[in-house]
């Protein structure tokens, strides 16, 4: 699931249209981006491998339902959102709230608690206010938002992978 319209047009994920078609074309005509470039390659070997891209709206009922189907969810967001935490500036990534620039990162979405309206996230970084260890609890929202603002990262994308046998027609 992807919420980069950076990268893809929304028209894109009408039935029938070829998403690597369209990235070729857009690669094409955005010779001058750099970053668009090295993006739009990793996406068309996602592709070109089996992969399957889907738009459609990050919610609480998208993300409880693939996790009540003991689906895992590898994201690419905001770190600085979901951290409530300063940009980074330089090549060590410190913090500076004048100079800095938005973090992306990934994390797995690993578990939800709905009386709590919160998920469960493992996280390979270990410097994060939440918790001691790799794994915390912190409210969807959040998520959801650290998600929808990894744009600005190229990041905003949900991977979800499906064992052979469980995967829905035309999932991602």
């Amino acid at each position: 699931y992807t919420y980069n319209l950076t990268v893809f047009d929304h028209t894109w994920f009408a039935p029938g249209l070829d998403i690597a078609e369209r990235l070729e074309r857009q690669r094409e005509a955005k010779k001058d981006d750099a970053r668009l470039q090295r993006v739009t390659e990793g996406y068309l070997e996602f592709l070109r491998l089996g992969g399957r891209l889907r738009l459609t709206d990050l919610s609480r009922p998208l993300i409880r339902g693939l996790l009540r189907r003991k689906l895992p969810i590898i994201t690419g967001l905001s770190s600085t959102y979901l951290y409530r935490a300063a940009r980074e500036y330089g090549p060590n990534d410190v913090p500076d709230d004048i100079r800095g620039l938005p973090a992306g990162h990934f994390v797995v979405i690993a578990g939800y608690d709905r009386k709590k309206r919160s998920v469960l996230v493992a996280d390979p970084y270990g410097l994060h206010p939440y918790s001691p260890s790799h794994e915390y609890w912190v409210s969807i929202d959040r998520v959801i938002g650290a998600v929808l603002l990894g744009i600005v990262t190229h990041d905003a994308n949900l991977l979800v992978i499906y064992p052979p046998q469980a995967a829905p027609k035309g999932a991602a």
